[in-house]
């Protein structure tokens, strides 16, 4: 059965993007049946530039990508989520709505990313820092493809999920 992720952050045009494309892509890479999403309590409507950029330089296909509500996932059509991940301050401190899972709620963790939007240095500035943004989140995906999704119980996997945000 699929494990289906759902990453947030307030607007769902960079780190929420960056976190679904690179899930994605290691979930491939490695064979593991995981799915990321992507969305935002107020879409901006757009993606950053610069996200879909750093994700193409590493081979990944952006084409279907767009900024989205997290409302989408609220409906009992929606994927059943088993993971909800905030990628940014204010989204964590935002009040989530109901999410439907597979087995009742999901487990929901913070890992907090700088936002690199905010990087000085102008246009290059920024590529380095979305660049360096995607290169800490596959790393952490990586690491969350190594839990065995499947078997570990909801206080487990939030345990696990929280040490990995601690690297």
């Amino acid at each position: 059965m699929t494990t289906n992720i759902l990453i947030l952050c307030t607007h769902n045009s960079a780190r929420s993007v960056l976190s679904e494309g690179m899930l994605n892509h290691w979930a491939r890479k490695l064979g593991k049946d995981v799915r990321a999403f992507s969305a935002g309590s107020a879409p901006s409507g757009r993606l950053n530039p610069f996200a879909l950029e750093a994700l193409t330089h590493a081979d990944i296909d952006v084409s279907g990508y767009r900024s989205k509500s997290w409302d989408e996932f609220t409906t009992p059509e929606a994927p059943p989520l088993s993971i909800v991940i905030t990628v940014c301050d204010s989204a964590a401190a935002e009040q989530c709505p109901v999410f439907f899972g597979g087995n009742g709620q999901p487990v929901k963790v913070h890992w907090g990313y700088p936002d690199p939007s905010n990087a000085e240095g102008g246009d290059e500035g920024k590529r380095r820092a979305f660049e360096l943004t995607r290169q800490a989140i596959g790393y952490r995906m990586l690491q969350l493809l190594q839990l065995p999704l499947e078997t570990l119980g909801k206080q487990e996997l939030l345990a696990e999920l929280k040490a990995i945000s601690s690297t």
